[in-house]
């Protein structure tokens, strides 16, 4: 009876963390999908946007502007870089490693990546003057993810 206890109380304290994984994950790959949307209507001229094109929400102005390169990359390919990245390090084994590495990995990208959510959106308040509301999709999920890291961070480990 006393090897039951142990696995019981194992399971209690590991349920509300067995999400959080999963989570990242499932935030992962809707993001993937979009940038690479995104990405797509960059290089065939954006087109399709599925977005208004006047007024403040105006996709075209925004994933047209100067804004949307850094160093000559489309930002759209360096958020589909971004989420392809934690995609991967969301994957079941690299949450199971003893090894500290993913976890430093996934925390340093999506510290990067919240940091340059900010800049993309003081870009499109203050300088483009327009929203592209798959740039907000992007940037939200960013932000979620950024959430879902750092909350697994500061939970204490399942072991």
């Amino acid at each position: 009876m006393s090897g039951a206890a142990p696995t019981q109380q194992r399971s209690q304290q590991a349920s509300p963390l067995g999400w959080l994984p999963w989570a990242t994950l499932v935030v992962s790959i809707a993001g993937l999908a979009v940038a690479a949307y995104l990405t797509y209507e960059h290089f065939t001229a954006g087109t399709t946007l599925a977005c208004p094109n006047t007024g403040v929400v105006n996709c075209a102005k925004v994933t047209s502007s100067q804004y949307s390169k850094l160093a000559g990359i489309p930002v759209a390919l360096l958020g589909l870089g971004f989420f392809a990245a934690m995609t991967v390090l969301s994957l079941p084994p690299f949450w199971r490693t003893a090894s500290p590495w993913p976890s430093r990995a996934r925390l340093a990208a999506v510290i990067v990546g919240v940091v340059f959510v900010c800049y993309l959106i003081w870009a499109e308040l203050f300088q483009i003057n327009a929203i592209c509301l798959w740039c907000t999709v992007v940037h939200a999920l960013t932000i979620i993810l950024f959430g879902l890291v750092v909350i697994r961070l500061a939970l204490p480990p399942l072991d």
